[in-house]
Protein backbone atom coordinates (compact mmCIF):
# COMPACT_ATOMS: atom_id res chain seq x y z
CA UNK A 1 0.00 0.00 0.00
CA UNK A 2 1.00 3.44 -1.11
CA UNK A 3 0.83 6.44 1.18
CA UNK A 4 -0.73 9.77 -1.14
CA UNK A 5 1.96 11.71 -2.24
CA UNK A 6 0.65 14.79 -1.21
CA UNK A 7 4.46 16.51 -0.96
CA UNK A 8 5.89 15.12 -4.36
CA UNK A 9 2.84 16.42 -5.78
CA UNK A 10 3.27 19.88 -4.35
CA UNK A 11 7.00 20.32 -4.99
CA UNK A 12 6.04 19.68 -8.79
CA UNK A 13 2.96 22.18 -8.52
CA UNK A 14 5.39 24.81 -6.65
CA UNK A 15 7.90 24.61 -9.49
CA UNK A 16 4.76 25.31 -11.80
CA UNK A 17 3.90 27.91 -10.04
CA UNK A 18 7.02 29.68 -10.22
CA UNK A 19 7.61 29.42 -13.56
CA UNK A 20 3.57 31.16 -13.71
CA UNK A 21 4.82 33.66 -11.39
CA UNK A 22 6.98 34.91 -14.09
CA UNK A 23 4.55 34.72 -16.50
CA UNK A 24 1.84 36.76 -14.18
CA UNK A 25 4.79 39.45 -13.83
CA UNK A 26 5.37 40.17 -17.44
CA UNK A 27 1.87 40.42 -17.97
CA UNK A 28 1.12 42.18 -14.67
CA UNK A 29 3.91 44.25 -13.75
CA UNK A 30 2.24 45.89 -11.35
CA UNK A 31 0.97 42.79 -8.92
CA UNK A 32 2.78 42.63 -5.76
CA UNK A 33 4.23 39.41 -3.49
CA UNK A 34 1.96 39.93 -0.75
CA UNK A 35 -0.95 37.58 -0.73
CA UNK A 36 -3.85 40.20 -0.49
CA UNK A 37 -2.59 42.22 -3.72
CA UNK A 38 -1.79 38.64 -5.32
CA UNK A 39 -5.83 38.45 -4.83
CA UNK A 40 -6.57 41.51 -6.14
CA UNK A 41 -4.41 42.10 -8.73
CA UNK A 42 -4.42 39.25 -11.29
CA UNK A 43 -6.18 39.60 -14.46
CA UNK A 44 -8.82 36.78 -15.31
CA UNK A 45 -6.74 36.25 -18.39
CA UNK A 46 -3.33 36.10 -16.80
CA UNK A 47 -4.96 33.95 -14.10
CA UNK A 48 -6.30 31.20 -16.64
CA UNK A 49 -3.20 30.94 -18.37
CA UNK A 50 -1.12 30.15 -14.71
CA UNK A 51 -4.35 27.38 -13.92
CA UNK A 52 -3.88 26.14 -17.91
CA UNK A 53 -0.76 26.04 -17.65
CA UNK A 54 -0.27 24.14 -14.34
CA UNK A 55 -3.05 21.41 -15.43
CA UNK A 56 -1.50 20.68 -18.42
CA UNK A 57 1.85 19.75 -16.20
CA UNK A 58 0.22 17.73 -14.55
CA UNK A 59 -1.45 15.60 -16.80
CA UNK A 60 1.97 15.14 -18.55
CA UNK A 61 3.12 13.73 -15.18
CA UNK A 62 -0.47 11.32 -14.74
CA UNK A 63 0.97 10.22 -18.68
CA UNK A 64 4.27 9.43 -18.59
CA UNK A 65 5.99 9.66 -14.94
CA UNK A 66 6.17 6.14 -13.50
CA UNK A 67 5.10 7.68 -9.91
CA UNK A 68 1.88 8.18 -11.83
CA UNK A 69 -1.91 6.72 -9.97
CA UNK A 70 -2.91 5.88 -13.49
CA UNK A 71 -2.19 2.24 -14.38
CA UNK A 72 -3.09 1.95 -18.00
CA UNK A 73 -2.02 5.46 -19.02
CA UNK A 74 -2.29 4.74 -22.92
CA UNK A 75 -5.90 5.85 -22.29
CA UNK A 76 -5.35 8.23 -20.16
CA UNK A 77 -7.10 11.34 -22.26
CA UNK A 78 -6.24 13.96 -19.45
CA UNK A 79 -8.05 15.01 -15.93
CA UNK A 80 -10.53 17.09 -15.62
CA UNK A 81 -11.47 20.28 -14.22
CA UNK A 82 -14.12 22.82 -13.23
CA UNK A 83 -13.51 26.06 -15.55
CA UNK A 84 -10.76 28.50 -13.75
CA UNK A 85 -12.87 31.06 -11.30
CA UNK A 86 -11.78 33.64 -9.38
CA UNK A 87 -14.68 33.67 -6.61
CA UNK A 88 -13.06 30.66 -5.24
CA UNK A 89 -10.14 32.32 -4.71
CA UNK A 90 -10.21 33.69 -1.36
CA UNK A 91 -8.44 35.80 1.32
CA UNK A 92 -8.48 33.86 4.91
CA UNK A 93 -7.81 35.07 8.68
CA UNK A 94 -6.04 33.01 10.28
CA UNK A 95 -6.19 32.34 14.20
CA UNK A 96 -2.97 30.18 15.52
CA UNK A 97 -3.86 27.32 17.28
CA UNK A 98 -3.08 27.46 20.63
CA UNK A 99 -4.33 24.47 22.58
CA UNK A 100 -1.57 21.79 24.15
CA UNK A 101 -2.88 19.32 21.53
CA UNK A 102 -1.24 20.17 18.61
CA UNK A 103 -0.57 16.81 17.11
CA UNK A 104 -3.44 15.46 15.15
CA UNK A 105 -3.98 11.75 13.88
CA UNK A 106 -4.98 12.13 10.13
CA UNK A 107 -6.79 9.02 9.14
CA UNK A 108 -6.02 7.10 6.40
CA UNK A 109 -8.09 5.08 3.85
CA UNK A 110 -6.25 1.71 4.54
CA UNK A 111 -6.66 2.51 8.89
CA UNK A 112 -3.56 3.73 8.84
CA UNK A 113 -3.01 7.17 10.56
CA UNK A 114 0.15 9.87 10.51
CA UNK A 115 0.32 12.52 12.22
CA UNK A 116 -0.27 16.17 11.27
CA UNK A 117 0.27 19.32 13.42
CA UNK A 118 -3.04 21.52 13.97
CA UNK A 119 -1.62 25.25 12.84
CA UNK A 120 -4.44 27.44 12.65
CA UNK A 121 -7.53 28.08 11.65
CA UNK A 122 -8.92 29.76 8.60
CA UNK A 123 -11.84 32.13 8.31
CA UNK A 124 -13.29 33.11 5.03
CA UNK A 125 -16.33 34.02 3.09
CA UNK A 126 -16.71 32.13 -0.51
CA UNK A 127 -19.83 32.77 -1.89
CA UNK A 128 -21.26 34.98 -0.08
CA UNK A 129 -20.80 32.19 2.86
CA UNK A 130 -18.49 32.29 5.91
CA UNK A 131 -16.46 29.21 6.27
CA UNK A 132 -13.79 27.78 8.32
CA UNK A 133 -11.07 25.06 8.15
CA UNK A 134 -8.55 23.67 10.10
CA UNK A 135 -5.40 23.87 8.33
CA UNK A 136 -2.69 21.54 8.87
CA UNK A 137 0.76 21.54 8.76
CA UNK A 138 3.25 18.46 7.44
CA UNK A 139 6.60 18.27 6.55
CA UNK A 140 6.83 22.64 5.68
CA UNK A 141 3.55 22.51 4.08
CA UNK A 142 -0.09 23.98 4.96
CA UNK A 143 -1.62 20.99 4.00
CA UNK A 144 -5.62 21.89 3.44
CA UNK A 145 -8.20 18.73 3.62
CA UNK A 146 -11.65 19.16 2.80
CA UNK A 147 -14.97 18.14 1.92
CA UNK A 148 -17.61 20.09 0.39
CA UNK A 149 -21.10 19.94 -1.18
CA UNK A 150 -20.12 18.54 -4.28
CA UNK A 151 -18.34 15.86 -2.60
CA UNK A 152 -19.22 12.27 -3.88
CA UNK A 153 -20.89 14.61 -7.23
CA UNK A 154 -18.53 16.05 -9.41
CA UNK A 155 -15.56 15.67 -6.97
CA UNK A 156 -14.33 13.02 -5.00
CA UNK A 157 -16.55 11.63 -2.49
CA UNK A 158 -13.25 11.18 -0.10
CA UNK A 159 -12.53 14.74 -0.18
CA UNK A 160 -9.97 17.12 -2.27
CA UNK A 161 -6.27 18.47 -1.04
CA UNK A 162 -4.61 21.74 -1.86
CA UNK A 163 -1.17 22.30 -0.38
CA UNK A 164 0.33 25.60 0.51
CA UNK A 165 3.56 26.59 0.95
CA UNK A 166 4.10 27.66 4.68
CA UNK A 167 6.01 31.26 3.51
CA UNK A 168 2.95 32.17 1.72
CA UNK A 169 1.27 32.97 5.15
CA UNK A 170 1.01 37.16 5.39
CA UNK A 171 1.17 38.16 8.83
CA UNK A 172 -2.72 36.48 9.81
CA UNK A 173 -3.67 36.17 6.24
CA UNK A 174 -3.66 33.47 3.26
CA UNK A 175 -4.90 32.75 -0.34
CA UNK A 176 -6.99 30.26 -0.34
CA UNK A 177 -7.31 29.13 -3.88
CA UNK A 178 -10.04 25.88 -4.69
CA UNK A 179 -9.20 26.35 -7.79
CA UNK A 180 -6.05 24.33 -6.94
CA UNK A 181 -8.12 21.76 -4.93
CA UNK A 182 -6.84 17.90 -5.97
CA UNK A 183 -8.19 14.65 -5.80
CA UNK A 184 -5.53 11.88 -4.03
CA UNK A 185 -3.82 9.43 -5.69
CA UNK A 186 -6.34 6.75 -4.20
CA UNK A 187 -9.38 8.40 -6.16
CA UNK A 188 -7.52 6.74 -9.18
CA UNK A 189 -5.29 3.69 -8.39
CA UNK A 190 -6.76 1.48 -4.80
CA UNK A 191 -3.35 0.88 -4.09
CA UNK A 192 -2.84 4.21 -2.24
CA UNK A 193 -3.68 5.24 0.70
CA UNK A 194 -4.68 8.86 1.39
CA UNK A 195 -5.23 10.71 3.90
CA UNK A 196 -9.06 11.46 5.18
CA UNK A 197 -9.96 15.18 5.99
CA UNK A 198 -11.08 16.06 9.57
CA UNK A 199 -14.91 15.93 10.41
CA UNK A 200 -15.29 19.96 11.06
CA UNK A 201 -13.55 20.58 7.46
CA UNK A 202 -16.98 19.83 5.94
CA UNK A 203 -18.02 22.94 4.11
CA UNK A 204 -21.89 24.12 3.82
CA UNK A 205 -21.84 25.27 0.34
CA UNK A 206 -20.35 23.60 -3.25
CA UNK A 207 -16.66 24.44 -4.19
CA UNK A 208 -16.99 24.26 -7.80
CA UNK A 209 -13.76 24.94 -8.64
CA UNK A 210 -10.34 22.80 -9.14
CA UNK A 211 -10.30 19.08 -10.09
CA UNK A 212 -13.65 16.98 -10.89
CA UNK A 213 -13.77 13.13 -10.54
CA UNK A 214 -15.55 11.18 -13.46
CA UNK A 215 -14.44 7.67 -12.08
CA UNK A 216 -12.63 5.28 -14.85
CA UNK A 217 -13.16 8.15 -17.02
CA UNK A 218 -9.96 9.98 -17.93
Amino acid sequence: MFKNKIIRWSTLAMIVAILAYFFVETFQPAAEENGSSQLANISDEAYKAEMDAQRKQKDEFFRTSSESPIENKTLFHGLHYFEPNQDYRVLATLTPYEGNDKDFKVSYTDGTTDTYERFAYADFNVQGNPERLLLLKNEGTISVLFRDKTSGGQAYGGGRYIDIPLEDVDGNKLVIDFNKAYNPYCAYAPDFACPLPPAENTLNVAIEAGEQYMGENH
